[in-house]
């Protein structure tokens, strides 16, 4: 049928237009005639093209060998179509290539000119996301066409390089192929046009890393004997950038090339390269598809590779693709059915044509243009991009825009109710309500990206949980938000956008409470009052109020980061590590508010689960969005349970062992203790304890910890800690211990800490600094039995002396043969005990550290061991780790010289809950004592039977030396422990529970159990005399008479 209401040309009308074509014997004649075809097709409307055979008509002028003036005024007609259908031509005027592209054989000069000019016209009319189309129709010219047909081909393909850099990367794995094949064509020309097309269609991959290498990529596809000089060219390129499926579509084929080299040399670069490669490979479906025809030529080079090094080096690339998802023998994962995506596509829009244009089914080119845009619109379908408009109008609007004319609608509003037809698809069953922000965009930080086109969707008054493991970029997106750094992110005049993280962002902390507050510029208009109220309303009083920002501790400062969030009125709220219990009141308050969104990172799995509405969950470089709380998220990926589990985690912390302790051979003997402190202390630590300190915010649990470890001074009483014992000490605050050395990556921090054999930063606490009057007491002499007087310059050594220990003091001015052992005791009495701390804070340091090797492949494994990335901690500064990240960094470092008490202030603030996972399982099978500050209830009360609850200036003991396994998805075995490597080398806390009477509760079974030993007597000489004989006398009787051997023991036997 025709469209309704289109004016109809009479046949004899497009007759004569052709034929004027036809007898055109001029260049200006043939170019009018074909203006004037072109006005009347647009004027009488595109069905004439086929009903007035105006296509077959110019085909038949293309294929005229008897008539150079047709096939001169053929390509003319196809550009002057082009000039005025415009891009609606596009779909209608693409079959035609194969004639245009033949004509580039034709003698006559002035012939293959116009066929160029036209098959460009049309291309130009094509838009990016209809390369996959034009591509299969050249691919099929290229095929079968002639030689100058295969460069004009190459040349076009070429040219898409530029206009569509993404349309035409992905299409890289199906089209490279090709133009490789016609690089081995024997006509120069051809393989010279295909290598210049092979160089631009590699120059669209978005890896930066292989930018440099293309040429010679390129050059391996035309000659397979530059592979060596390829593979050696890659083998010194650092990777760092993630690989894509349209790189390793140019690469596989060259690494399988390289695989199968016969050179030793060739074949261990190889597969070097490979496991770099594969490494970035983000994307298991991509590497299941791309990577798994890797799989034999690396397994092979691992089992029968004449080199030992070359074996190994595969080894390690055949386990990176087996890790990454590739398999030589598992089914490969489905892939997309684009033929049906086009026919539900095109059926969907054949259905929203209005009656009129379907009535008795579409115009045969109505229906080839559907069919063009149903091509188009396959991957914004797939991708879900239905917010850009402008998107569905260029590849569906204009090309249906002729066809309704006179008709009720137009092209544009066809296109739009098209969009809206899949975005209300796209929101079915969602109850989300008023749509805050729909935004496409990529992130990086640095060369890692850690986004990648993916779209932040986000409804009114719902809370989003994000989700993802340390250094994935959640923290990363959050502050990208807050200073408005999201591409196409509303800015902060449409959507109020606030975040709260966990350390307070002012800068005058000086100041008090309220006024504070007050003088954010941002609050100007908000009356004192209701600052007041505000700060109440979390729990600040009026006497509080009062105090300095500067005094309150870590949960206070993040409760007034939260009050100012909520001053601000927030469209959005961003919350940044937060924890259930230091902020239970903000759970109902959220609930409660129906007109703010908020975006929640925490560690805390319950009140995750209390709080959110939806999960965001960070999957290969995309936020992918689940319903429901973390218990829905679970039930659908159990993979995911280590958000509740400790257990179930599957990243790997391993502690070293502590150190042992001289003098110390009792796991129950007292090794640190405080005395008439204004902290009342119940408990003990020893060797073997497992303490966690709860309490509320500003109740001084970590001012407690810094008292036991030395980081601070008691104003009144005294603190007792083993003159051997090392401590390793987190603070709350990471940056506390790494905040001078952010210029260093993670190895260099660790280098220079223990370089000189003892940990650098024991001189540094306030408890070791000497003060003016202790400076003034090394001037008290001492006076010898002859009456001598001497002056203490510094102490060198100490050794054992009964149950104390002595120390080798050096005398001011006489030399060394002068030394003295003095006893601890009496340097204590003379005031020099800061100076006896300070030498037994050294020594013990270097007991644990003067043993270890500073060499970078040792501290690489042993971050590696507490879970940061090997690359990450050899290449990386410390200024760009992520929260978790430094975490690790200082977990490392305070382990790194086998301390027998490890401090974890809040450790549970900034790691994710698979490192949280990885860290509770290493506490447990560690043989040291834990101290514990976490407000994370599940992780204390998993690792810490032994409870100290710091309140009012009071400390309460409860619970008993043990380890909680109940916590524990995999239970250890109970009793001595001895199957855990860790609790072999000494026994856990579980084991010396069970070992000791009193602990096992069997005091009243004296004779249960295994009986005590007894102490093996001493041989007289006598009797080793007669045992000696006989075993002289057994060894003769053996090689008399032969037999057995006896065995060569104590027995009497």
């Amino acid at each position: 049928m025709s469209p309704v209401a289109m004016p109809v040309a009479s046949d004899s009308q497009i007759s004569s237009l052709l034929d004027a074509l036809r007898t055109a014997t001029t260049s200006p004649d043939a170019k009018a005639a074909a203006d004037r075809l072109a006005r009347e097709v647009s004027k009488s409307g595109l069905q004439t093209l086929s009903d007035d055979n105006v296509l077959s008509t110019l085909h038949t002028f293309a294929t005229n060998k008897k008539s150079g003036h047709e096939r001169e005024s053929a390509p003319v007609a196809f550009q002057s179509l082009c000039t005025v259908l415009g891009a609606a031509g596009a779909p209608l005027l693409l079959p035609s290539l194969p004639f245009l592209f033949d004509l580039y054989m034709d003698k006559g000069d002035v012939v293959r000119a116009s066929a160029a000019i036209a098959t460009k016209s049309i291309l130009k009319l094509c838009p990016p996301e209809s390369i996959r189309t034009v591509f299969r129709t050249l691919e099929d010219i290229l095929e079968n066409g002639k030689w100058r047909t295969k460069v004009g081909v190459l040349d076009a393909i070429k040219g898409f390089a530029n206009s569509a850099r993404d349309a035409v990367a992905k299409e890289l794995g199906t089209t490279l192929p090709k133009v490789e094949s016609a690089m081995h064509d024997t006509k120069s020309e051809v393989s010279s046009a295909a290598v210049k097309c092979a160089t631009a269609l590699c120059s669209t991959l978005a890896n930066p890393d292989l930018g440099p290498h293309i040429p010679i990529i390129v050059k391996c596809m035309s000659n397979p004997d530059s592979v060596p000089a390829c593979i050696k060219s890659l083998s010194s390129t650092t990777f760092v950038a993630e690989v894509t499926a349209p790189a390793l579509a140019v690469l596989v084929p060259l690494m399988i090339r390289a695989l199968n080299d016969r050179s030793m040399d060739v074949q261990r670069r190889s597969v070097v390269v490979i496991d770099n490669l594969v490494k970035l490979v983000r994307d298991p479906n991509v590497a299941a598809t791309y990577l798994s025809s890797l799989v034999e030529g690396v397994e092979k080079i691992a089992k029968g590779a004449a080199f030992p090094e070359v074996r190994a080096f595969a080894e390690t690339a055949l386990n990176t693709l087996l890790k990454a998802g590739a398999s030589k023998d598992g089914t490969p994962p489905p892939r997309r059915d684009i033929e049906a995506e086009i026919a539900a596509a095109l059926s969907t829009m054949t259905t929203l044509l209005p009656r009129e244009l379907s009535a008795d089914g579409p115009h045969p080119l109505l229906l080839r243009s559907l069919e063009f845009s149903a091509s188009a619109i396959t991957d914004p379908i797939h991708d879900r991009r239905f917010s850009d408009a402008a998107l569905w109008k260029r590849c569906v609007g204009v090309y249906v825009e002729p066809w309704f004319r006179g008709s009720s609608g137009n092209g544009t509003a066809f296109a739009e109710q098209l969009r809206s037809h899949y975005l209300a698809i796209d929101n079915v069953g969602s109850d989300e309500g008023e749509l805050l922000c729909d935004t496409l965009f990529s992130l990086a930080y640095g060369a890692l990206l850690l986004l990648s086109h993916t779209h932040l969707r986000l409804f009114r008054g719902r809370r989003y949980g994000i989700l993802g493991t340390n250094g994935s970029g959640k923290s990363t997106l959050m502050r990208q938000l807050r200073d408005g750094k999201v591409e196409n992110f509303p800015s902060q005049d449409q959507l109020r956008c606030v975040m709260v993280e966990h350390s307070l962002q002012g800068e005058d902390t000086s100041m008090s409470i309220i006024d504070f507050v007050a003088s954010d510029k941002a609050l100007a208009d908000i009356p004192r009052s209701k600052i007041r109220d505000q700060l109440i309303e979390v729990g600040f009083d009026d006497g509080r109020q009062a105090e300095l920002v500067g005094g309150l501790s870590g949960g206070w400062k993040m409760k007034l980061e939260l009050a100012r969030a909520m001053l601000y009125h927030a469209d959005l709220l961003l919350l940044d590590e937060l924890d259930r219990a230091s902020v239970k009141w903000l759970q109902q308050y959220l609930i409660d508010q129906k007109n703010v969104t908020c975006l929640i990172i925490s560690h805390d799995s319950g009140f995750l689960d209390n709080v959110t509405t939806d999960i965001i969950h960070y999957e290969t470089k995309k936020l992918v969005y689940y319903p429901g709380n973390l218990s829905s998220f679970v039930e659908r990926h159990p993979e995911a349970k280590s958000y509740y589990t400790l257990a179930a985690t599957s990243v790997k912390f391993a502690f070293p062992p502590p150190g042992s302790l001289m003098g110390v051979r009792s796991n129950t003997r007292a090794i640190l203790k405080m005395a008439n402190c204004t902290f009342t202390y119940p408990g003990r630590p020893t060797r073997v304890s497992r303490v966690g300190i709860i309490g509320p915010n500003g109740a001084g649990k970590s001012t407690l910890i810094k008292l036991l470890t030395g980081e601070t001074e008691p104003q009144e009483g005294t603190v007792y800690k083993h003159p051997a014992l090392r401590i390793g000490y987190v603070s709350q605050h990471a940056t506390h211990h790494i905040e001078r050395h952010l210029e260093k990556t993670p190895i260099q921090y660790i280098q220079w800490r223990f370089q000189d054999g003892h940990d650098r930063e024991i001189l540094e606490k306030a408890t070791r600094v000497l003060t003016d009057e202790e400076k003034a007491q090394l001037e008290t002499e001492f006076v010898g039995k002859n009456g001598q007087r001497r002056k203490l310059e510094l102490i060198m050594g100490r050794q054992k002396l009964k149950k104390s220990l002595q120390y080798e003091v050096k005398w001011r001015g006489l030399d060394h043969r002068f030394n003295t052992w003095i006893p601890r005791e009496e340097l204590f009495e003379k005031g020099f005990g800061k100076l006896v701390q300070q030498f037994d804070d050294l020594e013990s340091s270097r007991e644990g550290a003067g043993q270890r090797d500073t060499a970078l492949h040792i501290v690489r494994k042993h971050l590696e061991d507490i879970g940061l990335d090997g690359d990450i901690a050899q290449y990386n500064e410390i200024s760009g780790l992520s929260g978790g990240q430094k975490i690790k960094l200082v977990i490392a470092a305070c382990l790194w010289n086998n301390p027998q008490i490890c401090v974890l202030d809040e450790p549970s603030n900034f790691l994710d809950r698979e490192a949280l996972g990885g860290l509770a399982v290493a506490i447990r099978d560690w043989a040291g004592a834990v101290v514990i500050i976490s407000h994370n209830e599940e992780f204390v009360t998993a690792l810490c039977p032994e409870i100290w609850n710091v309140d009012g200036g009071r400390m309460t003991h409860k619970g008993k030396i043990a380890v909680v396994e109940d916590a524990f998805a995999v239970k250890s075995p109970k009793g001595s422990g001895s199957t855990t490597p860790a609790r072999s080398r000494l026994q856990s806390p579980a084991a010396s529970t069970s070992a000791t009477p009193a602990g096992s509760g069997a005091e009243d079974k004296a004779g249960a159990g295994t009986p005590p030993l007894r102490k093996k007597k001493k041989q007289t000489r006598n009797q080793m005399k007669a045992q000696e004989e006989r075993r002289r006398l057994r060894k003769l009787a053996w090689l008399t008479h032969g037999g057995p051997k006896p065995e060569d023991t104590d027995s009497d036997a």
